[in-house]
């Protein structure tokens, strides 16, 4: 089983957008697919049409009640192979657990390891107990930017915060790639924060870019996986190929 946490320390990332649309197109290849509203904005509850009231048990709620399972906060999507464990947008940061592992004991139910092939994380931004939680569930990262110098400077303090982490304690963490959102390769600055990425982390870390499409964020807005909105869109034949190449990346291609 796969864990991959989609992070980056800078709000408005892409993040949630990857998440959902990566989700949405491995479930779409008959991968069992899992994504956790970790982040409480609960952005991936509301791309597919899942609302919660602050008692309804949620992803946030296993760090005030560790008895409860995860498998009893997972919910079916309306497609085929993907499942949503929701987040509670009403869940307060500085409470609950502070146990940086509470998210990985309870992704060691052994049905989980038997129902799913990938769990993607959406994570918050923020550097605290969740994105910690979200680092040592993982076993891999997905790093979202925006080709921008401020979310560039996201991905340098999130590689800051890895560091230490992947030395020393989890070791097995990997850094998946970094993906390119809202990219465009006619924006100088875009193409120079790309080159430093490249400079930085080695070209094979550069992924499929997902360039500007608006479609994208309409998806959003009637609750749908740009593969179903507008199929024919770049930002579904984005996707498509970003999937394609995070398979051949893990060993999971045809």
């Amino acid at each position: 089983m796969v864990v991959i946490s989609c992070s980056n320390r800078k709000g408005g990332a892409g993040k949630t957008t990857v998440a959902v649309n990566l989700a949405a197109e491995l479930a779409a290849r008959g991968k069992r697919v899992l994504l956790i509203d970790l982040d409480s904005q609960c952005h991936c509850s509301i791309a597919f049409g899942i609302k919660r009231s602050k008692n309804d048990p949620s992803i946030h709620s296993i760090f005030s009640s560790p008895s409860i399972s995860l498998n009893s906060i997972i919910l079916p999507t309306f497609l085929e192979n993907l499942s949503i464990a929701p987040g509670n947008p009403f869940f307060n940061h500085s409470g609950g657990d502070k146990d940086h592992k509470v998210l990985w004991k309870a992704l060691q139910e052994p049905s989980l390891e038997k129902n799913f092939d990938f769990i993607f994380i959406d994570t918050p931004p923020s550097l605290d107990s969740l994105l910690m939680n979200a680092i040592y569930a993982s076993t891999h990262i997905l790093v979202p930017f925006v080709p921008h110098p401020l979310s560039f400077e996201g991905v340098r303090q999130l590689i800051r915060a890895l560091f230490p982490i992947m030395s020393y304690e989890h070791k097995d963490l990997k850094i998946l790639g970094f993906v390119p959102v809202m990219a465009s390769e006619r924006i100088k600055l875009h193409v120079r924060i790309r080159e430093e990425i490249t400079r930085n982390f080695g070209d094979p870390k550069l992924l499929h870019p997902i360039r500007t499409d608006v479609r994208i964020a309409e998806a959003f807005s009637v609750g749908k996986p740009i593969r179903l909105f507008a199929p024919a869109s770049k930002g579904a034949e984005d996707f498509t190929n970003l999937a394609t190449e995070i398979e051949n990346k893990l060993g999971y291609s045809n």
